[in-house]
């Protein structure tokens, strides 16, 4: 299996679920999530459905924030991390939780008032497709809303750990941060896909947050054992995760400190409208 192969860049399995949602999801994730469910609470959406959900951050900030009638589907492709997203979140009776591909919904027409996908757009195969689908599954003047992350040269850590990385495989560099999470930054090719899927309304804000650590070793471990590099790494050598996490350790330590470190993260909100 090519360490470039699609179903690697996807693979969030053994555990990846837990590191991801232990490491990643504090690092960077969480204030995004806090930002994209107030922007769906303002909405007081009654029926609203989730993406890509991972392991649950948006769904354990925006539960809160829903009217106590709503239902809320929450799906995401990778069963594990679904998994792992239904055992950290408290009971509530109006989530439901179902796999589904964001490109084949099996949901019926005009069934929502809004759907929401935090950094899910990045792993789709077919990004037009996934947006009709998010445009047909919505109610009439309901709302899309979704995030990606910016190029990787505005997103410090990541960028830095790439760097590292690829200083450590010089023949074959690991680019999966560069490739998939944050290859998807132009906002012209958001806009065109959007117009593409229908969307004749939308607006693309870019927010820059910072992002911190305790020490180098956090940010070092979310990405080379909570994110799919795991999986090129390992394709490069199946021995040398922890080689990698020590090298991404020394040239985040190198860049922002020994102590508790900050680096900026950037990324793009965007709100459509059906």
């Amino acid at each position: 299996m090519s360490p470039a192969d699609p179903s690697v860049d996807r693979l969030f399995a053994g555990s990846i679920p837990e590191i991801y949602d232990a490491y990643l999801v504090p690092l960077i994730f969480e204030v995004y999530a806090s930002d994209l469910a107030r922007r769906a609470a303002e909405c007081e959406p009654g029926e609203i459905l989730e993406t890509a959900a991972g392991s649950g951050v948006v769904t354990r900030a925006l539960a809160p924030l829903l009217r106590n009638d709503a239902r809320y589907v929450v799906t995401d492709l990778n069963q594990p991390m679904l998994d792992r997203a239904a055992r950290r979140q408290a009971p509530d009776g109006r989530i439901l939780w179902r796999q589904a591909d964001a490109l084949t919904l099996p949901f019926a027409e005009e069934s929502f008032d809004a759907v929401v996908c935090q950094f899910g757009a990045m792993f789709f195969s077919d990004r037009v497709r996934a947006y009709n689908e998010a445009r047909r599954v919505m109610k009439p003047n309901g709302r899309f809303l979704f995030n990606v992350w910016d190029r990787i040269e505005a997103n410090d850590f990541a960028c830095v750990v790439t760097d590292a990385l690829g200083a450590m495989f010089p023949a074959d560099p690991p680019r999966f941060l560069a490739r998939i999470p944050h290859g998807y930054h132009d906002v012209d090719e958001i806009a065109a896909d959007l117009q593409a899927a229908g969307f004749s309304t939308f607006e693309i804000e870019t927010l820059e947050k910072p992002s911190d650590a305790l020490t180098a070793r956090l940010p070092a471990v979310a990405y080379c054992q909570g994110s799919p590099l795991r999986n090129e790494i390992e394709a490069r050598d199946p021995t040398a995760v922890e080689a990698a996490t020590a090298r991404a350790v020394e040239a985040l330590a190198k860049a922002f400190g020994d102590g508790p470190i900050s680096g900026r993260m950037r990324g793009h909100v965007i709100e459509a409208t059906a």
